[in-house]
Order: structure tokens, then sequence, then C-alpha cells
């Protein structure tokens, strides 16, 4: 990509837990002073570095470093400080660290938040400051909908988004015969189904039937796949994450159902380390995202190239989503004349199309990415799984 200056061994040296650019481990002390508007910028980045969401913070970080170690530490002609805060697992944890980054840190702009309620809840604080946030992961359609703010933006996805782009390919390639959906009973969850089925629907499929599964107290999906199993279902759409993802697939597998009512989902479903754990269990999962290492452009070899040398990892759409947070600001800051909110929300809004990214060509649309999505194929490819390109959508919005 432009500005990648770097060779394989220049980039271990420099990348590792602080990298090359002013990174500060935030732990709720002041630092005292804001950044000189006219030679730098400070940015929080707020991410998990603990608990069951510290694997996607590790992958989220490592973009973030990654950016600014191939542009020589820099966002426009701004050089980059970045304040570290841990998120953690819930707004209890997630909103008191993104107001030490606003107030103690006096940090010009945000990146990061996995958790959906965390950036519903600071979405006050970020209003009230008048600072950027750019959320690189949260799905919950209110944070760009009922929530939304001229200073809060995002570089994902939303749930409904990204199910309604599996929704629209069945109906267009079946089976569109009657379809069971099955989410975990929380915000997520019950977006996604709403996504799938408005699209489905559209394009003339019908619902089987639905399960909505306890969230983080279910461990026997038995009862569930009965009802799949019962209910005639030609296919089974479903939204898991995480360890719940792993349990669901493999147990579908075990059932007996994957052979006769194929399991297509949200990529989250087989997304990074949750397809190394399911194994051969996921083989012939289909799901839709905006991202999968396995594209075929050129923007995204480079970029799994320069990710695979610097950690020894396979990048992850947690991954990209943070690269293209670091991208847009790049851009919003080379057009503009200050680090305001206001400034920067102007910039951010005449960036037009995003062209370089490795997920591929998309734009803002109502603060939030319009993008094309994958429908991906878990296959194995010597000893690895992966996430296989079949087909891919147009460019899909915001559910409205």
């Amino acid at each position: 990509m432009d500005g990648m200056r770097f060779t394989r061994r220049r980039l271990l040296q420099l990348t590792g837990a602080a990298g090359a650019v002013v990174t500060v481990q935030a732990c709720g002390g002041s630092l005292g002073g804001g950044s000189s508007p006219e030679t730098s910028v400070k940015v929080g980045l707020l991410v998990p570095q603990a608990g069951v969401y510290a694997p996607l913070g590790t992958d989220m970080r490592r973009a973030w470093d990654l950016w600014l170690e191939s542009h020589d530490g820099k966002l426009g002609d701004y050089t980059v400080e970045t304040v570290v805060a841990d998120e953690g697992e819930t707004p209890q944890t997630g909103v008191p660290a993104a107001q030490r980054l606003l107030q103690s840190d006096q940090c010009d702009v945000i990146v990061g938040i996995v958790n959906s309620a965390t950036a519903l809840g600071v979405r006050d604080i970020v209003h009230e400051a008048k600072k950027i946030l750019i959320v690189a992961n949260a799905g919950a359609e209110d944070i760009t909908a009922k929530a939304s703010s001229p200073y809060i933006w995002r570089s994902s996805f939303t749930n409904g988004q990204v199910a309604a782009g599996m929704g629209r390919h069945l109906a267009e390639n079946g089976p569109k015969d009657g379809v069971f959906v099955i989410a975990s009973d929380y915000a997520a969850g019950a977006e996604a189904i709403a996504g799938f089925t408005s699209a489905f629907e559209a394009g003339g499929g019908t619902i089987a039937g639905r399960a909505d599964p306890p969230f983080g107290t279910t461990q026997d999906y038995q009862p569930f796949l009965s009802r799949i199993r019962n209910s005639g279902a030609k296919a089974t759409f479903c939204f898991f994450a995480g360890a719940e993802a792993v349990s669901f697939v493999k147990q579908y597998r075990q059932f007996g159902l994957a052979p006769d009512v194929p399991l297509y989902g949200s990529g989250f479903l087989t997304e990074g380390g949750v397809l190394d754990a399911q194994g051969e269990a996921a083989l012939g999962v289909h799901t839709s995202l905006h991202y999968t290492s396995e594209l075929d452009s050129s923007h995204n070899k480079e970029f799994v190239q320069s990710y695979q040398d610097a950690y020894d990892a396979v990048p992850t759409v947690y991954s990209v989503q943070t690269w293209d947070a670091a991208n847009v600001l790049d851009r919003a800051l080379r057009g503009a004349d200050g680090l305001d909110g206001d400034t920067l929300s102007t910039a951010l809004g005449g960036l037009g199309p995003i062209d370089d990214s490795p997920r591929g060509t998309w734009s803002f649309e109502n603060q939030t990415p319009k993008q094309k999505f994958y429908l991906r194929k878990v296959e194995k490819r010597g000893d690895r799984y992966v996430n296989a390109v079949v087909t891919e959508t147009g460019a899909i919005g915001q559910p409205g």
C-alpha cells in the first residue's frame, strides 16, 4: 500500500508491546496537557486487554501499530501519540476508561471499542466532549442510528448489515423455501436475525422457525437442534460468536444436521481463533462478512503479508477494521485544519470512497461503512482452515 516503507527485519524490530510511536499504557493517571495541534495528535486506543474479548483487542492493537509503523508514526502530517486503555468486558470498565482518555489524558480522538453496550455507554461523554470516536468493532445499530452523534463514526459494521448480506444471497441463490433462524438471546443476536429475515423475506424467502437460546448460559444445544430437524427446514441461519460459536458448530455437526441442513451464519461464527477451535466441524459452513484474509486483491495481499511478517499470524476482520480506522483518520487529518471534533467530522464526511482498504472499496453512509459482503465457505488448505470466498454482494448500507 501507499506509504509502506519497511522491511521484515525493521518491522520486527519496531513492533511489539510499545512500537516505534510514543505509546502510553493508560491506567487512569493524568499525562498532563494536550497535544500540540500544529505537530501531534493524541489518540486513545480503547480495546480489551484482558478477559473474553482480549484476542480481539490484540488483533486491533496489532493493526493500529502496523499502520503507524508503515507510515512513519504519522496520521496526515501529525505525529501520533497513542494512549492505550483497557476496555475490559463490560461498560463498567469501558466507560470509565473512555472518560479517562478524554478528561485526564486529553486525547484528541478515540479509536476502538468491541462491546456494543460500551459504545452506547460512552455516547453522551463523547458527544459532550465534542471529540471524534471511531468505533472499530461494536455492531449495535443504534450507535449510528437512534443514538447517533456527529462525533461518532465507525469503520466496522452493523449486526443487521452483516446478516442482510446472507439474507440477500440465500433469497437469490437458495434455499429460499424454509430457513430456520437461531441466535443467542441478546441485542446482537436479535439485530442479526432481524437483518437476515428482512432481506431474506424481501427476496421471497420463508422462515421455517426461530429459536433464541439464552445468552451466556446455554451449553447443550440439542433441544434447539431437534427443533431445527423437526421443522423441515432446508437450511439454518445463525448468529453466534466466541465460545458459543465453537459449541454450536461442533454440536450441529455431531447431531448430524450438517450434511442435510446446511449451516449459514454471520461471519463471526467462523472468524479468527473461533475457526481454529472448531476445526473439522466447521468444514462447509457458509458465512457472510465484509472481510476474509483470502481476498485476492493487491491491497489485501500486501496487508496480509505485512501482518504475517510482523506478528506470525493471519489478520482478522478486527484487524482490518482498526487498520481502516487509522486510514480514514489519516485522510481526514490531511484535509482538516484542526483537531476539534467539528472539523474532523466534516473532513470524515467528505472523504468519498476508501479505495485502498484490504476489505475492498467502501464509503461512509450515515457515518457507518456502506460496503460489499463476501459469502465465505470454510475449507481446509494445507494444515489450516480458511474462509474461502464463494461470491460477493453489492454494497450494502446500514438497514434503515
